[in-house]
């Protein structure tokens, strides 16, 4: 497959999955569920799919309509994954979301947007797009997708399971993956805007 590269669609996959970060929301899911009455497993995934594909390629066309390069809004990506990778880790609020809103479109808004496809993972596709070949990231959301859907299907199951605690200790691990990885894409893209400025 044509710029197909399985470390870089693995790379992509986990970071997609920690800002995702659809494991920490189960208590956010299981809160709307009660809200809303029930949740759409497959209507949500297909809506966020969508979002999230269409961002990848239009991305970079929206940028260059404002006048921003890629190694730019790669740079301020990587400061978003930043302090969501710290809020993971030290249980603060940097990004505001309202959990609050319910009723039947729970399933879209708030769930499949912006808690799944929010402006964290817009910022990662086109963060990663800087770094990899789409395909390996197309991959990488179908993939986080198809997990996504599966999460969704089995909330109550996972809560059981896990419960609390566990759901943190994934929070605090993932959190300090992608503070490792927006490190990374900071300094391989300021590197990029100094060479060329």
């Amino acid at each position: 497959m044509l710029g197909f590269n399985l470390q870089h669609t693995l790379t992509a996959t986990m970071v997609l999955f920690a800002v995702i970060d659809i494991i920490g929301s189960v208590p956010l899911i299981i809160s709307l569920e009660k809200k809303s009455g029930k949740i759409i497993p497959l209507k949500t995934t297909l809506v966020a799919t969508v979002i999230l594909i269409a961002f990848l390629f239009l991305g970079e066309s929206i940028l260059k309509i404002v006048g921003i390069d890629v190694n730019s809004f790669a740079v301020a990506g990587a400061l978003v994954l930043f302090f969501i990778g710290l809020e993971m880790v030290l249980g603060v609020t940097f990004f505001q979301q309202n959990p609050d809103l319910g009723g039947k479109t729970a399933s879209i808004v708030p769930l499949a947007f912006p808690v799944i496809a929010g402006a964290g993972s817009m910022t990662t596709l086109v963060s990663l797009r800087a770094e990899y070949e789409t395909i390996n990231i197309i991959i990488a959301v179908l993939v986080n997708m198809l997990f996504v859907f599966l999460v969704l299907k089995s909330t109550k199951f996972i809560e059981k399971r896990l419960g609390e605690g566990g759901i943190a200790v994934l929070e605090k691990i993932f959190g300090v993956i992608l503070l490792s990885i927006a490190v990374k894409l900071f300094s391989s893209n300021i590197s990029s805007i100094i060479a060329n400025a």
